[in-house]
């Protein structure tokens, strides 16, 4: 009897556990996500003031990529990560 009351407990334990770690984890999800949109905010108000200067991004970017050889083309950051 003291055996299951121990097994109880020890399950108890171990869905606090998971439960706590689930809810830290929501909650480093929603901060990841929040910092994201800064970082993705950032980098519209930097394409949008290149673009003020005449600055094509697009037409740069696909320019950059076609004068290297297909062998030497570096990957996208997303990629490296």
């Amino acid at each position: 009897m003291a055996q299951n009351k121990k097994q109880d407990e020890s399950k108890d334990e171990q869905i606090g556990f998971h439960k706590g770690s689930l809810s830290t984890l929501a909650k480093e999800r929603q901060e990841l996500a929040r910092i994201l949109g800064i970082v993705e905010q950032l980098m519209q108000m930097h394409i949008g003031s290149l673009k003020e200067l005449g600055v094509d991004i697009q037409k740069e970017a696909e320019g950059s990529s076609s004068s290297q050889p297909a062998s030497k083309k570096k990957k996208p950051i997303e990629d490296i990560l």
